[in-house]
C-alpha cells in the first residue's frame, strides 16, 4: 500500500514538473525568443507595417483606407474626397457594430458571380464615376482606360495598393484638385511604384495611403 501511495506520488511530482517546465518552455521562453526576433528583423512588419506622418502613425501599409468627404444628411454613403488619389471599390464591407468606437471595418467581398446582374451593373456605374471624376479640362478618359481594379474590390476588400495604369489614370485630376503641376504628381507616382516581388512574383502596385502621404507633403510645399 505504500509503496503504491509513493509511486502515485512520485508520477504527480514527475508530471507537475514536466507541466511547469513546458509552461515556461512554451508559454514564456518561446513567445519571448520569437517576439525578439521578429522586433530584431522585422521591427517595422512586427508593430503593423505602420505609416507615419506628421509625427503620428496614419495607418498601415497593409490595409486600404477610404478617402471620403462627410457624409451629408440624407444620404447614404459619402462621396469619394476627389483631391486624394482614390484606392479600390469596397464593395460587400460592412462595419463593426460591436466595437463602435472605433467602426472598425470588416473584411469580405461581394460573393457575386460574374454573371450577376447586381455585379455587372455595380461595374458599370464604377466605370461612369472613375470616367467623369477623373476627366478634367484638357484631360479626358476614355472608358477603354479603365483598369479592372479601378471598378472591382479585392477579394479581402482592404487591398492598399492599386495598379500603375489606375494610379495614372488619376493624376490629371488629383494634380487639378491641388493646384499641381501634372509632371509633379507623375513623378509621385512614378516614385512609389514597387515591381514584381523578386522580379516575377504578382503585379508592379502602388501603395495608396503611402502615395497619398507624399501628396500631402507636395501640396504643403505649395
Amino acid at each position: 500500500m505504500n509503496n503504491s501511495v509513493t509511486n502515485t506520488a512520485r508520477l504527480l511530482g514527475a508530471g507537475l514538473r514536466a507541466l511547469l517546465v513546458l509552461t515556461l518552455v512554451t508559454g514564456v521562453i518561446y513567445p519571448l525568443v520569437v517576439t525578439g526576433v521578429a522586433q530584431a528583423l522585422f521591427h517595422d512588419k512586427a508593430n503593423g507595417s505602420e505609416v507615419t506622418a506628421d509625427g503620428r502613425v496614419v495607418g498601415s501599409s497593409l490595409i486600404g483606407q477610404s478617402y471620403h468627404l462627410p457624409l451629408e444628411k440624407g444620404r447614404q454613403t459619402p462621396d469619394a474626397d476627389l483631391k486624394w488619389f482614390q484606392g479600390r471599390p469596397a464593395n460587400g464591407l460592412g462595419t463593426n457594430s460591436l466595437n463602435t468606437q472605433y467602426k472598425l471595418i470588416l473584411s469580405g467581398a461581394t460573393n457575386l458571380s460574374a454573371d450577376s446582374k447586381v455585379l455587372i451593373q455595380q461595374v458599370k456605374d464604377a466605370k461612369a464615376a472613375v470616367v467623369k471624376d477623373n476627366s478634367v479640362p484638357g484631360y479626358t478618359v476614355n472608358a477603354s482606360e479603365v483598369p479592372a481594379d479601378a471598378v472591382t474590390s479585392s477579394g479581402s476588400g482592404l487591398d492598399p495598393d492599386i495598379s500603375p495604369a489606375y494610379a495614372e489614370l488619376q493624376v490629371h485630376r488629383v494634380a487639378a484638385k491641388n493646384g499641381l503641376p501634372v509632371a509633379q504628381v507623375d513623378k509621385l507616382v512614378e516614385d512609389h511604384t514597387s515591381g514584381r516581388t523578386l522580379g516575377f512574383i504578382g503585379e508592379p502596385r502602388v501603395n495608396v495611403l503611402e502615395l497619398n502621404v507624399a501628396l500631402k507633403d507636395l501640396v504643403a510645399k505649395h
